[in-house]
């Protein structure tokens, strides 16, 4: 049985094969997002699930995992991180194996949301973990392993997801989660020591019931609006969410050792990490969403060809963040994100070329550059706010950084997403002007992307149906009557067809542009919100210590 970390004399022998326990357990639960965005065409047509269904398949898991970080890391912290991390690890196999054998859109929806409990745990005792378990001289190099575990598993979910769909049906990508939980288990059993808070106060309930109302009601408002508009339970949602946040600020700022303590965000240091860490994944998850629908529906790439085609962005974010261990001793902390922002703005602005005429080769250099910027910029923003947390508060520190992460994402497709469908919807109304397509099939079509190259080949059904049925006409009028509209039908699919493909892409471009002046805006921002470095060779982190960090912590520090 391990030691626990708090009672080592020197740094723990294992803890680089602890890190690998780490950055597995990270790797499957963002995976578990992503890999979705490719089983979903196949989900739906086994199950019949409505674009409801779907919507709240892929989202149930988001609401529990971003509204229950806060609380969960805070009982780590007081109780046992290791615990929190097998706990959630086996919360999560649970969902996996329930949402594998379930066979209807509540069964599923149910199944993701313990997934998303499972990950609410796991992703804050991961961090908090390696910030407890490694040394501050090594700690960044860890983080910077740990950011770049997180930006890959972004990119190869829907390569994993592609590969299980090749051969199995869409249950195999809950499944496949199963032997990896038993693999993260042991080693967490095994390589990773037990680790808590040194100093202990009774833990902030209520202000971690307030945590849960406000962030769901948000995260939930984001997720609602884009689909249904401002009903009655958007309109409801937003006002339990803004009266849960003042509530929450208020009790935090009253209470005598508070779940969070507000206070930290007049640290511009702070403040200016956790922002940047919000606007990088808004674009991020923003691009994301269009990006893979863009290869599967415009470009017709099956699951696995998409997947295969985001490696690019894989690969650049672990060169990133090579860069970044390099950078960001001899830049600073401030210069490396600030790069690492610039260079997703420039790939937003490649995106903003995207036309009809575009293929996979103009999309590889914008995700080689995004995916170079999330390298850069994502490890300084974590080490930023994890430094700002004593030890007692590990597991909170990194519960901010990974709700930052979630609402930063749900924000980015809620934005982002919105608009990519408003300006889809303009631009096909736009093309199909005078054209002789029923007005339900137009509307039908402007759903979405999928559900316009559906209509297009219903289209083109029909066109088939009367060119066979032209055959065997009986006579001769009759027969080049069928033929006439068959050749109608068909010229009405290709046309459809088209102007899916044209609009999209235009729409892509549009979005991209709205991304382009979020992310320059921010990186301005950010620019004036964060501290110049100072004397950063003198520091092997990569950065000074925060002054609010107490006595403690920095006796912790030195004895690891």
């Amino acid at each position: 049985m391990n030691e626990p970390v708090e009672k080592m004399a020197g740094p723990y022998p294992r803890r680089w094969w602890a890190l690998l326990v780490l950055c597995l357990s990270l790797l499957m639960i963002v995976m578990a997002n992503t890999a979705l965005t490719v089983a979903a065409p196949s989900m739906t047509a086994d199950l019949g699930l409505s674009s409801s269904d779907l919507q709240w398949v892929i989202d149930g898991y988001t609401i529990p995992y971003a509204a229950l970080m806060l609380l969960f890391a805070a009982i780590g912290d007081r109780y046992s991180r290791r615990g929190a991390l097998i706990l959630g690890l086996v919360i999560f196999g649970g969902g996996a194996v329930l949402g594998a054998l379930v066979d209807g859109a509540v069964g599923v929806i149910a199944a993701r949301a313990v997934m998303g409990v499972g990950a609410a745990l796991i992703m804050p005792a991961t961090l908090s973990l390696l910030a407890a378990t490694f040394p501050r001289a090594e700690r960044t190099k860890a983080i910077t392993l740990w950011t770049a575990t997180a930006g890959f598993a972004i990119a190869a979910g829907p390569l994993v997801a592609g590969l299980l769909l090749a051969h199995y049906t869409w249950s195999a990508t809950f499944l496949i989660n199963v032997p990896v939980v038993g693999l993260a288990v042991v080693g967490a059993l095994v390589l990773v020591p037990p680790s808590r808070a040194v100093r202990q106060h009774r833990i902030d309930y209520i202000g971690g019931l307030l945590s849960v109302v406000w962030i769901s009601a948000l995260v939930y408002t984001l997720i609602e609006v884009p689909y249904s508009g401002w009903d009655t339970r958007a309109i409801t949602a937003t006002a339990v969410a803004g009266a849960g946040l003042v509530a929450f600020v208020l009790w935090e700022l009253r209470h005598p050792h508070p779940l969070l303590d507000m206070r930290r965000f007049a640290n511009r240091r702070f403040t200016g990490a956790n922002l940047a860490v919000v606007l990088f994944f808004l674009v991020v998850f923003g691009a994301f969403f269009y990006l893979t629908q863009y290869l599967q529906f415009v470009l017709g790439h099956d699951a696995l060809a998409t997947g295969l085609r985001m490696l690019p962005l894989a690969g650049a974010v672990f060169a990133g963040s090579a860069l970044t261990g390099y950078l960001t001793p001899k830049l600073g902390m401030r210069i490396t994100i600030l790069v690492g922002m610039l260079g997703g703005t420039a790939a937003l602005v490649l995106l903003t070329q995207v036309d009809a005429a575009s293929s996979y080769g103009d999309l590889v250099a914008p995700l080689i550059i995004l995916g170079l910027a999330i390298g850069l910029a994502l490890a300084p923003c974590t080490d930023a706010i994890m430094s700002a947390f004593p030890e007692s508060e590990l597991g909170v520190g990194s519960a901010v950084n990974d709700t930052s992460t979630e609402l930063g994402g749900a924000i980015g497709i809620a934005i982002l997403g919105s608009l990519l469908s408003t300006s889809y919807a303009a631009h096909l109304s736009d093309a199909t002007t005078g054209s002789r397509l029923p007005a339900e099939a137009l509307s039908q079509a402007q759903d979405s992307v999928g559900a316009g190259y559906a209509v297009a080949r219903d289209i083109g059904d029909q066109a088939r149906q009367l060119g066979e049925r032209a055959a065997t006409a009986g006579n001769a009028e009759q027969a080049a009557q069928l033929k006439t509209q068959a050749d109608q039908l068909a010229d009405g699919a290709r046309q459809m067809a088209e102007a899916v493909g044209s609009s999209f892409a235009d729409a892509v471009a549009y979005t991209s542009l709205v991304g382009v002046v979020i992310l320059a805006v921010g990186t301005v921002l950010v620019g004036i919100l964060l501290p110049r470095d100072k004397r950063t060779s003198r520091n092997t982190a990569g950065h000074q210590p925060d002054a609010g960090t107490d006595r403690k912590t920095r006796a912790c520090s030195a004895a690891l």
